[in-house]
């Protein structure tokens, strides 16, 4: 399956998102990556890649505006295990978020390059 293709699905795994991020680093393909798991958490790990921090805890501050900036692009979203972005994700793809992923597994699964 080509990365392509990969994003016209609802959810990718870990070795997916690995792939994924090395052909947008490459410009062959274009997603923004969300991680929506707390400040906390953030700081103490994140997947190398993430292009912004959406804590689910403020969602309520975020969720239109970011819906309304974002509504035609190919959003990931990461949290811990796949929960949280799952939640995102679906409220997003019920308000018309055409191309909302989520990374199944989260970061408690991924064994790409991780920052501090």
């Amino acid at each position: 399956m080509s990365q392509h293709e990969m994003l016209n699905r609802v959810t990718v795994t870990s070795r997916e998102l690995e792939l994924l991020l090395q052909e947008r680093e490459e410009g062959k393909i274009d997603f923004l990556l969300v991680d929506v798991r707390e400040m906390m958490e953030y700081d103490a790990g994140h997947i190398k890649g993430v292009d912004m921090l959406k804590p689910t805890s403020t969602f309520q501050s975020w969720g239109q505006s970011f819906l309304d900036e974002n509504k035609e692009k190919t959003v990931i979203f990461t949290c811990r295990s796949g929960n949280r972005s799952g939640q995102v994700q679906s409220v997003f793809k019920q308000n018309g978020m055409g191309k909302a992923i989520n990374h199944v597994g989260g970061i408690l699964g991924y064994n790409g390059e991780q920052e501090r």
